[in-house]
C-alpha cells in the first residue's frame, strides 16, 4: 500500500472534511503548493482559492477563503495536513442558486464598501471575498469531473 496523507479541513462553523488522501494542493500566501506523503513540517497562511485533494484517482475540490495550514508527522509517521480556514465549502455544495446569491451579495457588498463611513469595513471585505471565491471556484469546476 502506498503512503497517504490524513487531511482535515475545519472552519469556525464545522468540520468540512476529514479523509485519507493521496495528495492535496492548496493556495498559500506564497503561492500554490502540493503536499505529498512525507512532506516536511510546515506552517503557512492560506489565501482564497481552491483546495484540491486527490483520493483514489478522484478530485475532491473545495472553495477556500483565508486561514492557516499545518503539515506534520504524527507518532505513527503519517503525514497530517490540518487546514484551519475562515471559510471552506465543497464544490458540490455550490448550487446554481447559491452561486447566483453569491454574485448578488458580492455586488451589494461592493456598493456598500464604497461608503467610506461604514465602520465594519473588514466584515464587508471578508464577506465580499467569500462570495467572489464561491463564484470563481464554482465556475472553474463547472465542467470538470470530480467526486461529489
Amino acid at each position: 500500500m502506498s503512503k497517504q496523507l490524513k487531511l482535515k479541513i475545519v472552519t469556525p462553523e464545522r468540520l468540512v472534511l476529514e479523509e485519507i488522501v493521496d495528495q492535496v494542493t492548496l493556495p498559500t500566501t506564497e503561492g500554490e503548493i502540493t503536499i505529498l506523503p512525507d512532506h516536511i513540517p510546515l506552517i503557512t497562511g492560506l489565501t482564497s482559492g481552491d483546495v484540491v485533494a486527490l483520493s483514489g484517482g478522484e478530485y475532491v475540490p473545495m472553495a477556500l477563503a483565508g486561514g492557516f495550514l499545518e503539515v506534520k508527522k504524527n507518532n505513527e509517521g503519517v503525514t497530517e495536513v490540518a487546514v484551519l480556514a475562515d471559510f471552506a465549502e465543497h464544490v458540490a455544495e455550490l448550487s446554481d442558486d447559491k452561486i447566483e446569491e453569491a454574485k448578488r451579495k458580492a455586488e451589494e457588498l461592493r456598493k456598500k464598501m464604497e461608503n467610506k463611513e461604514l465602520v465594519d469595513y473588514e466584515h464587508f471585505e471578508a464577506e465580499l471575498e467569500r462570495s467572489l471565491t464561491r463564484v470563481k471556484i464554482a465556475d472553474k469546476w463547472r465542467t470538470k469531473k470530480y467526486r461529489k
